[in-house]
């Protein structure tokens, strides 16, 4: 058999490519019609439309939060490095006025 006779055709008009081919054949010589039944209800509550904001919501508030916690994060350790080059440096002057930056351990 040749690849050409292997293939089923495709029926011609609006019916489906996934119709067998002897049912088509078959309503043709008979004139009889063919019967799409199709099973579909929808669901209920659309679950995509419900849940997609909610996901999207959910991603910017543990963003934020995480901007917050690293920003949060970062002031302590600016800070903690101001106290330790403060206390390393000492007194500070620049035009006759002096800054001490951190206080002695004996105040």
């Amino acid at each position: 058999m040749r690849e050409s006779e292997m293939r089923q055709p495709t029926p011609p008009g609006q019916i489906a490519p996934h119709i067998p081919a002897d049912v088509f054949q078959r309503s043709q010589a008979t004139g009889q019609p063919v019967v799409f039944v199709v099973n579909d209800t929808p669901p209920a509550v659309p679950w995509a439309r419900l849940l997609i904001p909610f996901a999207i919501a959910g991603a910017a508030a543990l963003g934020t939060w995480g901007v917050v916690a690293a920003l949060c994060w970062l002031m302590d350790v600016a800070a903690h490095t101001a106290t330790v080059i403060g206390g390393a440096a000492g007194p500070i002057g620049a035009g006759g006025i002096t800054l001490k930056l951190a206080r002695g351990k004996n105040t």
